[in-house]
C-alpha cells in the first residue's frame, strides 16, 4: 500500500504525457487539413500566430478582450467576389482563486470575416440564452420578429430596428433557422461569424458560405438606405 501513491502519481503523469502527444498530433492534422483546404481554393494560409487583429477589425469588440491576443490558422482569399478571412483566435484572462493563487483562463474560438461591398449598420444576431430570457422578463428585451420560432431561438440587437427588419426578412430568417448557430455581427464594412469554440475544418467553408448568402440576400433598398 505504501507504493500506491507513487503508482497513482506515475499513472497520472503518463496520462498527461499521452494526452499531450495526442493533442499535438490532432493539432498537426487540423493544420494540414486547413492548408489543403486553402490550397484547393487558391487561398492564403498562415498557421503561425499573428497579432493585431483587434486593431484590424476595430468594430468587433470580441477581438479586443483580455491579453495575449492573436490569430492563427488564418485562411484568406476571395469567394464569389467577396474578400474573406477566417481564423482561430485566442486571448487570456486572469483571476485569483479562493486560495489566492492567480489563474489564467485561455479563450479559444474561430471567426470568419466577409468584406461587404456596401456599408452595414451595427447589428448582432446570436443564439438566445438563459440570461436573455431572464432579461426579457425584466423588460430588457431584444427585437421581436414575425416568426415566433426565430424570436425564440435568436437574440437580435440593432441600432436601427427598421434596417434589422429589412435584412432579416422571411427568407433570411428561414435560412438562419436551418443553418448552424453562430454569433453574427454586422458592422461597417464587414460581416463576422463567430463560434463559441474553434471551427471544425469543414466549418471554415460553411461560415464563409453563410456570410456571403446573408449579404447576397440583403434587399437593394436596405443597401441604399444607409
Amino acid at each position: 500500500m505504501e507504493g500506491l501513491p507513487i503508482l497513482l502519481f506515475g499513472g497520472f503523469f503518463v496520462l498527461i504525457v499521452v494526452l499531450g502527444i495526442l493533442g499535438h498530433f490532432q493539432e498537426k492534422k487540423r493544420r494540414e487539413t486547413l492548408r489543403k483546404f486553402a490550397e484547393a481554393r487558391q487561398w492564403y494560409f498562415e498557421s503561425d500566430k499573428v497579432r493585431g487583429f483587434d486593431a484590424k477589425y476595430l468594430r468587433f469588440d470580441f477581438l479586443d478582450r483580455g491579453r495575449n491576443r492573436y490569430a492563427h490558422n488564418i485562411v484568406a482569399g476571395t469567394h464569389e467576389g467577396y474578400e474573406i478571412e477566417a481564423f482561430d483566435y485566442h486571448y487570456e484572462t486572469r483571476s485569483r482563486g479562493s486560495d489566492g493563487k492567480r489563474k489564467t483562463r485561455h479563450h479559444r474560438f474561430s471567426v470568419a470575416v466577409i468584406g461587404s461591398p456596401f456599408p452595414l449598420r451595427d447589428m448582432t444576431i446570436r443564439p438566445e440564452g438563459v440570461f436573455d430570457k431572464l432579461s426579457a422578463a425584466f423588460g430588457w428585451d431584444d427585437i421581436d420578429f414575425e416568426s415566433a420560432e426565430f424570436s425564440r431561438k435568436f437574440h437580435v440587437k440593432a441600432q436601427d430596428r427598421r434596417w434589422a427588419y429589412d435584412v432579416l426578412n422571411q427568407r433570411a430568417m428561414a435560412f438562419l433557422l436551418e443553418s448552424p448557430q453562430y454569433e453574427i455581427h454586422f458592422a461597417g464594412p464587414h460581416l463576422a461569424l463567430r463560434s463559441r469554440s474553434r471551427f471544425e475544418p469543414w466549418e471554415f467553408a460553411k461560415t464563409v458560405e453563410m456570410g456571403t448568402t446573408l449579404l447576397d440576400g440583403i434587399p437593394g433598398f436596405a443597401k441604399e438606405s444607409i
